[in-house]
């Protein structure tokens, strides 16, 4: 979030937050099956929007962005809303962003979130980011762009744990380790926590960055 922030003041991009009457967009209750109490979540966010005038809506999450984008729409309410890999790539592009590069991170790998990628189509875009600012296209996973793989949050996985098998997020993990990354980026929250819990759980939290395409931009900045 502070990464997000330091960027969109790099770029003159006038911004404002809902503070405390932000609530939840709702993804996760209506995914689990709860849609009594997404209902009633989403209404009150429509009528926050509503009054406060907001048109324009960036996510940091791709669970926020799917949902405001595509689900919000049958409550009558049609929302601009832009993931900030996107706009981080925009920004980058317009030369409104000064890069300095970063070149303390090693081997990128790069890890497709589920509802960026294969559930909105957003691929291209991350990557792009990440060649504008390492200075070369992040390593691509066994299993990438729409044949990409889980790293277990969309399904709950935060909060449930596996009956069979191992941990989802720890094989996501040893694909990544198996590219031997001194960083692997997301773009995702969810990604970020199941991430970096994997890697405490293989021994390697210490020795590989979990890092936020955000992170990695403003790490970057002149």
């Amino acid at each position: 979030t502070m990464a997000v922030a330091k960027i969109l003041d790099a770029g003159g991009i006038s911004w404002g937050i809902l503070g405390k009457g932000e609530l939840c967009c709702g993804d996760s209750l209506r995914r689990l099956g709860n849609e009594f109490v997404f209902d009633r979540i989403a209404r009150e966010n429509v009528k926050m929007f509503a009054e406060k005038g907001v048109k324009k809506i960036i996510t940091q999450c791709p669970h926020c962005y799917s949902t405001l984008k595509n689900d919000y729409r049958q409550y009558g309410v049609e929302l601009e809303v832009i993931h900030h890999t996107e706009l981080l790539n925009k920004l980058i592009k317009d030369g409104r962003l000064k890069l300095n590069g970063t070149k303390d991170l090693g081997n990128i790998v790069f890890h497709d979130s589920c509802y960026l990628g294969r559930h909105n189509d957003i691929y291209e875009a991350p990557r792009q980011v990440v060649a504008s600012t390492a200075g070369q296209m992040p390593i691509e996973m066994e299993r990438h762009h729409n044949n990409g793989f889980c790293c277990g949050a969309g399904g709950g996985r935060m909060w449930m744990e596996e009956s069979l098998g191992k941990r989802i997020n720890v094989a996501r993990v040893e694909e990544a380790l198996s590219k031997d990354p001194q960083t692997v980026c997301v773009c995702c929250p969810y990604c970020m926590t199941m991430f970096e819990d994997g890697m405490k759980d293989k021994g390697a939290g210490d020795k590989v960055h979990v890092l936020d395409l955000a992170e990695i931009v403003a790490r970057a900045l002149k």
